[in-house]
C-alpha cells in the first residue's frame, strides 16, 4: 500500500513528468552526441583511406579497409558469442535470487494467518519439512553432476 502512495503522490506532484522530460532531453543529447561522434570517426576513416591509398595505391587500400574491417567484424562477434554464456548464467543467478526473495516474502507474508488458522504450526512445518527435503535432494544432485564434469 505505501509504494502505490508513493507512485500516485509522485504522479500528482508532477515528479514523475519531470523525470520522464529529464530522460527523454538527455537521450536527445546523447543521441545528437552520437551523431556527431559517428561523423568525426567516418572522416577520420575518409582521411585514413586517402593516405593509404597515396602512399600503397587505391586498390590495394581498398583492399585492406575492407578485410580489416571484416576482421574488426569478426572479432567483436567472437567476443559477443564468447560473453553469452557469463551473460546467461548471471541473468539465471539473479532471476533464481529473485524468486528466492518473492518466495520469502509471501512465506512471511503469509505466516501470522497460518498461525492463527486451525492447523496452526502444522501447516507450517509440514512445507517446511518438504522445503528442507528438496533442498537436501537438489545439493545432493548437483553434486554428482559435478563429480561426473570433473571425471570427463
Amino acid at each position: 500500500m505505501g509504494m502505490l502512495a508513493t507512485l500516485i503522490s509522485g504522479l500528482a506532484s508532477g515528479e514523475t513528468v519531470a523525470a520522464v522530460h529529464r530522460a527523454r532531453t538527455a537521450a536527445i543529447v546523447y543521441g545528437i552526441a552520437m551523431a556527431g561522434a559517428l561523423c568525426g570517426l567516418g572522416f577520420l576513416v575518409g582521411a585514413a583511406y586517402i593516405w593509404t591509398a597515396m602512399r600503397y595505391g587505391s586498390l590495394a587500400a581498398a583492399l585492406g579497409f575492407g578485410a580489416g574491417f571484416l576482421v574488426l567484424a569478426g572479432f567483436i562477434l567472437l567476443i559477443y558469442r564468447i560473453s553469452a554464456g557469463s551473460r546467461a548464467r548471471r541473468r539465471a543467478q539473479r532471476r533464481n535470487a529473485d524468486m528466492k526473495a518473492i518466495g520469502i516474502t509471501a512465506a512471511l507474508a503469509v505466516l501470522p494467518s497460518l498461525l492463527k488458522g486451525k492447523g496452526g504450526l502444522g501447516v507450517i512445518l509440514g512445507p517446511a519439512v518438504a522445503l528442507a527435503a528438496y533442498a537436501i535432494y537438489r545439493e545432493n544432485v548437483k553434486s554428482d553432476d559435478s563429480d561426473e564434469s570433473e571425471r570427463k
